[in-house]
């Protein structure tokens, strides 16, 4: 028997005449039901988020640091006097921090003992999260008549996944992608569900969306393949016109606003990409790329990863509005989930890159479980019911032991990166009399936003020399630079940070630095020849011998300790609980 496809059925059965939920209008029981859902959805994953507490990735306030600097009138620079530089990829969760700042939000006070520079992204979480519980309901109110059924699956689904909580409220941009991911998904839809899926306006919206996309992540660009996708699913030669002119709306509503970005970039930074991407050294995509799927769906368990293809399976084999709309949230499900796989594999725990994974996922597998409650028969929903639950019982026990470590001792909290290289380095300036020091160093966030020092990164995302050297696998291109251009009054190294670049005691000592600190076969270095009182040496080399220790320590027994708000001029001393 051949496939079922549209084009077979129409004669026999009109589109409108397949079973739909009514638009409703005004305040209805299901209306009240859908947004008691949307919300209840989003408490549960704030405060399943709340369990982190005050914890933001060390990472996020490189971002933080860039729009201090912009609001204040600097320019796209991580400190005052420094070079214009691209070392974020996240310019529209940048746009979002200015806005902030500017309205008095973000960088400017406390709340309640929560600094806002803690607050005001976790609140943007928040904000996200509901937006994509609210395009949720909104999707699932077209297909499936128990709509707010679908809205509570999404919510529990994700907020029993650490992985997505954790990134939403990490700081980082990961909230706004999954949003206009899943808006994406959501108009891609509602298009195929009301035939116009060759309309100016969901081409050249979808379009808009992905131009979002990748001005909030690099890879977020996937999501300009999502509408020409779906329009070659549902091309036929009677379309093929409409639908051409449909895909070259889309690109051009994506690609001229994106030319135009691309041209500043290349006038403001000489580059064409992020210099991050360079730093990070990204390699081309391979078919062995997509290997990085497999502990993704690992992670999310395969007995839920078979039990949800199963049930998304069922959903597009049986004619209906379902079948329809459902290939408009696979492909950029697909789109992400590809996204993903080839990405180097990130140093950050818990699949930082697979939020929209998570969000896109839970959207397809609620829709196709709720429409085989409503209209399979009545043994093919309990057992679809049945084996959905399990499935996700068994893969939250599997993901409890990751969450409860991850949640104990969070990816590199801000706090600490403040004292331990901002509040050190800080100490260790004003004791040996260096108000106008620098200072290298690969953990860059918390440092950009309390040291005194100008502040060069190890790792590259914001000094372009070490970029394209890490880019061109040249080290002893990079000690070069390090040593003989930039020749920073202090250096930080620590693991990675020794054997990568090459920045071992031996070569250290040989370009002229002495050891303030020992911190494995690294630690805290000062150029010998910036240091004018022997004396002063000794007595901060003592100091750290002291005090060091007591932070690492403290932060070892607790990894998410809170700090106040992050400013230029932090010291140890203040840094200590009361």
């Amino acid at each position: 028997m051949p496939p079922f496809s549209v084009r077979e059925v129409r004669p026999a059965v009109r589109r409108d005449a397949w079973p739909r939920p009514a638009r409703s209008t005004g305040l209805t029981g299901r209306s009240l039901r859908d947004t008691a859902a949307v919300l209840l959805g989003t408490v549960l994953i704030a405060l399943r988020g709340s369990r982190l507490g005050r914890w933001v990735v060390d990472d996020a306030a490189i971002t933080f640091a860039y729009a201090r600097s912009i609001d204040e009138g600097l320019g796209p620079v991580q400190q005052a006097g420094s070079p214009p530089v691209e070392g974020y990829s996240n310019p529209a969760w940048l746009a979002l921090l200015v806005l902030g700042r500017w309205l008095g939000l973000f960088d400017h006070r406390t709340y309640f003992g929560v600094p806002d520079q803690v607050l005001y992204p976790k609140v943007l979480g928040v904000l996200c999260t509901l937006g994509i519980l609210i395009a949720v309901s909104r999707v699932a109110g077209r297909l499936v008549t128990n709509s707010w059924a679908v809205v509570l699956f999404c919510g529990v689904f994700l907020a029993g996944n650490m992985s997505f909580v954790a990134w939403m409220f990490s700081g980082l941009e990961n909230p706004l992608y999954a949003l206009l991911a899943v808006l994406m998904a959501a108009v891609l839809a509602c298009a195929l569900l009301d035939d116009r899926l060759t309309a100016a306006g969901p081409a050249v919206l979808t379009g808009l969306l992905a131009l979002m996309a990748a001005l909030t992540r690099p890879d977020g660009a996937v999501l300009a393949a999502a509408y020409p996708g779906v329009l070659l699913l549902r091309v036929r030669r009677a379309t093929l016109g409409a639908s051409a002119r449909a895909a070259a709306c889309a690109v051009a509503a994506f690609a001229v606003p994106y030319a135009a970005f691309l041209g500043w970039r290349y006038a403001v930074f000489d580059r064409l990409v992020p210099n991050t991407a360079l730093a990070k050294a990204q390699d081309a995509p391979t078919w062995e790329s997509f290997s990085g799927t497999g502990s993704l769906l690992s992670f999310a368990g395969w007995t839920a990863v078979l039990a949800g293809a199963l049930v998304t399976g069922a959903a597009l084999e049986r004619p209906g509005p379902v079948r329809r709309a459902l290939p408009g949230v696979l492909v950029p499900l697909a789109l992400t989930l590809a996204a993903f796989g080839v990405l180097n594999p990130d140093w950050m725990r818990m699949f930082r890159f697979a939020t929209p994974v998570w969000a896109l996922a839970s959207l397809a597998v609620g829709i196709a479980l709720t429409d085989q409650a409503e209209r399979g028969a009545q043994r093919a929903r309990i057992v679809a019911g049945v084996t959905v639950c399990t499935a996700l019982l068994v893969s939250w026990s599997g993901q409890r032991e990751r969450a409860a470590s991850f949640q104990a001792h969070p990816t590199l909290p801000v706090c600490h990166v403040a004292h331990r290289y901002g509040a050190v380095f800080n100490e260790y300036a004003k004791r040996l009399d260096l108000a106008d020091g620098t200072l290298l160093a690969p953990d860059l966030g918390g440092t950009l936003l309390t040291s005194n020092l100008a502040v060069r990164d190890l790792a590259g995302l914001t000094e372009p020399t070490i970029a394209d050297a890490y880019a061109d696998r040249n080290m002893t291109a990079l000690r070069h630079h390090v040593f003989t251009t930039l020749r920073p009054t202090f250096i930080h190294t620590h693991g990675v940070w020794v054997t990568t670049p090459g920045l071992t005691v031996s070569r250290l000592t040989a370009a002229g630095y002495v050891r303030l600190y020992s911190e494995g076969t690294g630690g805290d270095w000062v150029r010998a020849d910036a240091v004018a009182d022997p004396r002063q040496l000794a007595a901060t080399r003592a100091w750290a011998a002291r005090e060091v220790p007591r932070l690492l320590s403290r932060y070892r027994t607790n990894p998410n300790e809170p700090c106040g708000q992050l400013r230029p001029g932090l010291m140890l001393t203040a840094a200590r609980p009361s």
